[in-house]
């Protein structure tokens, strides 16, 4: 039996912070099987081109960084790391008037400053003095004051697609969040737009965030939204009865994904009081984000994250290694781990992330999907189950109910490869059962 549960993998924020790189699970074309074994390798595209190569699936984070670092020069910038981030922007935490005032008074311009609210933190971004690399401004910075919060505005990138483009539709009329009296469990979503005019999600209950009211609809967010509430006669999610909360973070910009947008979307489900939030995307450590890690997990909700598919020797991903979030890794339909799946303390549970059926957006078929973004899903559907409201003890007593049901993988206990073990394996869709369930209604 799991020993109790407080903080997810506490040795996870003690390992290197240094050359961590935004990843995340990819989707495979419509009708594309997963390769069985090794590496999967899916199609590598850039936006708003047509399929250029294939690429194994640890490498195409890389590729795709490289490519968005190339193509929006005048709006991404490398950190000293090599992640994307936006340029000439500094993200102070919660930082003293004085320290504001000294920073300004050297020459840093004020951009933005907003309080989120529901994370009880403040954040302020800064422009660089004329002359001064975003690096070297970030240093003069924490002259001012040692203890200072600052760090780059990193953008964390989507890196995989089926090569569907993004499609915009007009805003349809989302259940309002005030109307969390529905039965049912709520859950979270901070990705990509939703397609909600796909078949499995037309019925789904959804409040959607972001965009100013547009909606965006894009591959991975329709993906992971049908894994969590979508149904129709071929395929159903893990909670179909669940309400999502989906805040879209990217709204298809070069430069969105931005860790201020994140913030601002995990500000918007604590003020909703929604337990448990699925974050599917990975990218490197960040001080905003580890502030409202914290926030959330002070107030009782559950934050479940993908571990990432850079590969088993690669370096922690976050958001699933801070301590307060529970880490999804994914298996393939032989219970075998995803070889490009990270290893490590954040590591809490593997659930199916290979040869599994998603919703396409933009069309009202399904691909076929792997990695460990799509995992994630799964545990946080299934932790949502009985949490009407964030609530500390209750969080706790349904990590440890999902532990205690696990399937232990591996070494005996909890380890670095499968967490406690495998849970949801029911949860998968065989793309061969929608295909069936297809020829059926011909």
């Amino acid at each position: 039996m799991p020993r109790s549960i407080h903080r997810w993998s506490a040795v996870a924020c003690l390992l290197a912070l240094g050359g961590v790189g935004p990843a995340q699970a990819q989707l495979g074309l419509p009708g594309l099987p997963s390769l069985p074994g090794g590496v999967g390798r899916v199609p590598l595209l850039r936006p708003s081109e047509p399929l250029l190569a294939s690429v194994p699936l640890q490498e195409l984070r890389q590729r795709t960084v490289r490519d968005l670092l190339r193509q929006h020069r005048d709006l991404l910038e490398a950190d000293p790391a090599g992640e994307p981030v936006r340029r000439a922007e500094l993200l102070l935490v919660s930082p003293a008037q004085a320290t504001l005032d000294a920073a300004l008074a050297l020459g840093f311009r004020l951009l933005r400053d907003a309080v989120f609210e529901g994370l009880d933190t403040r954040s302020v971004v800064l422009q660089p003095p004329r002359g001064l690399s975003t690096a070297a401004a970030l240093a003069r910075l924490r002259t001012l004051d040692p203890g200072l919060e600052v760090d780059f505005n990193h953008v964390y990138t989507r890196s995989g697609s089926t090569g569907e483009a993004p499609t915009e539709r007009a805003a349809s009329s989302p259940t309002t969040a005030g109307a969390t009296a529905l039965p049912g469990p709520r859950i979270g979503l901070v990705d990509g737009g939703v397609d909600r005019a796909h078949p499995a999600l037309r019925r789904a209950s959804l409040t959607h965030w972001g965009c100013d009211g547009r909606t965006v609809a894009s591959a991975h967010g329709t993906a992971i939204a049908s894994l969590l509430v979508g149904r129709d006669a071929r395929f159903v999610g893990v909670v179909p009865e669940a309400m999502l909360y989906a805040a879209d973070v990217y709204c298809e910009h070069p430069d969105g994904g931005s860790v201020e947008a994140v913030a601002s979307a995990l500000a918007w489900l604590a003020r909703e009081r929604v337990p448990v939030i699925n974050v599917s995307l990975v990218g490197p450590p960040n001080r905003l984000l580890e502030r409202a890690v914290r926030a959330l997990s002070a107030r009782g909700h559950l934050v479940v994250a993908a571990v990432g598919n850079d590969g088993p020797a690669a370096p922690p991903l976050y958001p699933a290694s801070y301590p307060e979030v529970i880490g999804v890794t994914g298996v393939t339909p032989a219970r075998k781990a995803l070889p490009e799946a990270a290893l490590g303390p954040q590591v809490a549970f593997a659930a199916p992330g290979a040869e599994l059926s998603v919703a396409s957006a933009g069309a009202s078929g399904y691909s076929v999907a792997r990695g460990t973004s799509f995992a994630a899903p799964v545990v946080a559907g299934l932790l949502s189950r009985g949490l009407a409201l964030p609530e500390s003890a209750a969080a706790q007593r349904a990590v440890q109910q999902l532990a205690d049901s696990a399937t232990d993988l591996g070494a005996p206990g909890r380890d670095g490869q499968f967490g406690w073990g495998l849970v949801g394996e029911q949860a998968r869709i065989a793309p061969e059962r929608v295909q069936a369930a297809a020829r059926k209604q011909m």
